[in-house]
């Protein structure tokens, strides 16, 4: 863990650093405002079991929530503030770690993610992103996965596996399930007023282990594809007990 090692612990070793991305913004009536930030810390600590060395760094609970504007609680830097941060960050690892990589729990901070990326590729700093998708969620089993948008059944049953004592399932309903480019075109309030875009029913803590497992594996291969793509020697696996 970065924030607790002292900076003559990092001296010999430049390992790849994790850095966990979320957002404090509405997630409906049911769930916390930081769903994003425990998604993407709970992803990042999975790949620090599964691979070593990995240097996982303070997860940043701020990112580009604009499209969630007009709920209290949704605090945003936007997206070119974001940009500029994950490129300083970036720049700023040079003396501790060897590569960087980005655990991203908030579709929103693609966009500053994707060109931060590009800034630091033309500056010779390689720079792997990782984030969910629906295809993920659809393969454990989330009806409706691609319209399954925000704070529906996959964030539901990924709480309830992470912080069940902080999901109200009574206050949990369905909300409308519009396309990606919708919601990005118009924000999420003015398509449902609840602030949910998919229908949290049928969410369990059990689903959302599974999900969890789902991104951890996919974060790992991508991870390590990534690596030997752009020659950087990849993290040693650790085995994994699935018995329990």
């Amino acid at each position: 863990m970065l924030g607790r090692a002292t900076w003559r612990e990092l001296m010999d070793d430049r390992p790849l650093l994790v850095l966990p991305l979320g957002s404090t913004e509405q997630h409906g009536p049911h769930l916390p405002l930081d769903t994003d930030t425990r998604v993407a810390s709970a992803v990042a600590h999975g790949l620090a079991d599964r691979l070593e060395p990995l240097l996982i760094g303070p997860v940043m609970p701020y990112g580009a929530s604009g499209e969630h504007a007009g709920f209290p609680g949704t605090v945003s830097l936007g997206t070119q503030v974001l940009e500029q941060a994950v490129v300083e960050l970036v720049r700023s690892a040079d003396d501790t770690a060897r590569a960087v990589v980005v655990v991203n729990g908030h579709g929103g901070n693609t966009a500053a993610l994707q060109s931060a990326r590009r800034i630091l590729a033309g500056e010779g700093r390689p720079v792997h992103l990782w984030a969910p998708t629906a295809a993920l969620a659809g393969a454990v089993g989330v009806p409706a996965a691609e319209r399954d948008l925000h704070a529906g059944r996959s964030e539901t049953s990924l709480l309830l596996h992470l912080a069940p004592d902080l999901v109200r399932l009574d206050l949990a309903a369905a909300g409308p399930s519009p396309s990606l480019d919708e919601l990005m075109a118009h924000g999420v309030a003015t398509l449902s007023p609840s602030g949910v875009l998919g229908n949290p029913a049928g969410a369990s803590a059990a689903e959302g282990a599974r999900l969890l497992d789902a991104y951890v594996d996919n974060a790992v291969e991508r991870l390590l594809s990534w690596a030997r793509r752009h020659g950087i020697t990849p993290p040693a696996v650790r085995p994994v007990d699935r018995s329990a």
